[in-house]
């Protein structure tokens, strides 16, 4: 199996996984709590596991066994930006088609988060500005795609980098 149709094989099923539990998950979730943060990071990790799987299929049927760690980096890289843009794809068919107010309610319960804790005057004004910045995103949609490709991206390739020094395999001495 070359390494390009490992990279699609195994990224597609990883963005399948992680597109697929986004949508099952997030109609529950709160957006600003951390019960969502864990659930959604959890989720990414998970996901991330067919990093390891892709690298280590590479090893053994197109690597005959051995496995550089650069080339197993490069394959789980290509698998975790795969899946990211299938991430994307999900999220974005969610937010216009399903969520179309996801950053505003975001936003207002930032808002309404921190006056019901109770924060400074000086705090509400920082998350106030935070608020309208992430307002604002909702109208540029190159904006939520690159948030969006960042959130999963850089699991990915922590990822990939562990799979990688895991499954290193050098060319046995003659």
């Amino acid at each position: 199996m070359s390494m390009q149709r490992t990279i699609l094989k195994w990224g597609l099923l990883s963005g399948a996984i992680l597109g697929g539990l986004m949508a099952l998950t997030i109609p529950f979730a709160d957006s600003t709590g951390s019960h969502s943060l864990i659930i959604g990071y959890a989720t990414m990790v998970l996901s991330a596991l067919m990093i390891f799987f892709g690298v280590r299929s590479y090893r053994e049927n197109a690597g005959a066994g051995r496995l550089t760690f650069g080339r197993g980096f490069l394959i789980g890289a290509g698998i975790a930006a795969v899946a990211g843009v299938c991430y994307v794809a999900t999220w974005l068919i969610l937010y216009y088609n399903v969520f179309p107010d996801f950053y505003d309610k975001y936003a207002t319960q930032m808002l309404d988060r921190a006056k019901a804790s109770g924060a400074s005057a000086e705090k509400l004004a920082g998350i106030t500005t935070q608020a309208d910045q992430i307002r604002q995103i909702s109208g540029k949609p190159l904006m939520i795609i690159g948030m969006t490709f960042l959130e999963y991206f850089p699991v990915g390739l922590v990822v990939a980098l562990l799979s990688a020094g895991m499954l290193r395999r050098q060319p046995k001495a003659v």
